[in-house]
């Protein structure tokens, strides 16, 4: 029998949904020049798209939708859900929901205090020429710096830097980088690979471990920072736009940003709704970062992040 605690909270999230449907509706009803479609026909189109591989999928599906409203549709919708990503995607804050996420990561391996798991993930964009956006798996590729919890929840995502943007880089530019480092965090630490240097607020790997001790903490990290790898698959398998067998975002970097933020939101609401998990995608290119340099080698390899982008392409739940 639910407790009234649950039944308010089921009531406060059925009624801020519904404002948010309202809000939705009445922005698309606003802009009738921009697409004749419904709104409810605009949104629908939007999430097909996400979900699918590409605008002639959601065309072939006989919406009766050309490739250009599909595109205006796509184009409507996500700037107008990406205004609610603070609102699903978050870090943990309260001394209760602390000592929840660290509770659920202790109870994985034993590693204590840990708020959260780092790693960078590269989204394919063929149409993305300039040397810059070539990762070290040769393709062009936003590299987006992601961090979840203990159930899976994605509660931080920065999707702004090129593919060749090292991962250290892009820790040490982040808002919850730099959080982490100012202490904000308090005592809580976060798990990164062995592309991360090594910090107070920050743990990675031991390098070269020579004790059985050092054996067991490297086994315990292992198995703790599966739970990212395995996010990874399932936020690309559910929405196969941005999943590089769908041959990748056809979009102006911007756009891919925005689409970015916004499937890592609707993974997150899929997750706390209990939605069952899509099958794996076969031939994905996800892998462990751990064989990445690690930044103190970046000088002997002659390896240098490359310059900021302009802060317009920038789109994350820190902004």
């Amino acid at each position: 029998m639910a407790t009234i605690k649950q039944i308010l909270a089921a009531n406060r999230q059925h009624r801020r949904a519904r404002s948010q449907t309202v809000y939705i509706n009445a922005y698309l009803q606003s802009n009738p020049l921009q697409n004749a479609h419904s709104p409810e026909v605009q949104l629908l189109a939007a999430l097909r798209f996400y979900a699918g591989w590409s605008f002639l999928e959601v065309v072939g599906d006989g919406t009766g939708l050309s490739k250009a409203s599909v595109s205006r549709s796509v184009a409507a919708v996500t700037p107008i859900l990406l205004r609610h990503a603070r609102t699903h995607i978050k870090m943990a804050t309260t001394r209760d929901e602390v000592r929840m996420v660290h509770q659920g990561f202790h109870a994985v391996a034993g590693i204590p205090r840990v708020i959260g798991l780092v790693d960078g993930t590269p989204i394919h964009n063929p149409s993305l020429v300039e040397p810059c956006w070539i990762g070290r798996k040769h393709y062009a590729a936003i590299n987006t710096q992601v961090v979840v919890d203990h159930h899976g929840l994605i509660t931080d995502i920065v999707a702004r830097w090129p593919g060749s943007t090292h991962d250290s880089f892009m820790w040490a530019n982040s808002a919850v980088g730099q959080k982490a480092g100012r202490g904000v965090f308090g005592l809580s630490i976060l798990l990164g690979d062995s592309g991360y240097p090594l910090r107070s607020d920050l743990v990675t790997p031991v390098t070269n471990p020579a004790t059985p001790q050092e054996e067991r903490c490297n086994e315990a990290h292992t198995r703790t920072r599966t739970k990212i790898e395995r996010v990874f698959g399932i936020w690309k398998s559910r929405f196969r736009c941005i999943h590089r067998s769908s041959g990748g975002l056809r979009l102006s970097p911007i756009k891919c940003c925005r689409v970015i933020v916004v499937t890592a939101m609707l993974h997150n609401i899929a997750v706390r709704v209990g939605a069952d998990e899509p099958p794996p995608v076969a031939d994905e290119e996800e892998q462990s970062e751990d064989e990445a340099l690690n930044p103190a080698m970046c000088e002997q390899h002659s390896i240098r992040p490359e310059p900021r982008p302009d802060r317009n392409l920038s789109t994350s739940s820190e902004a």
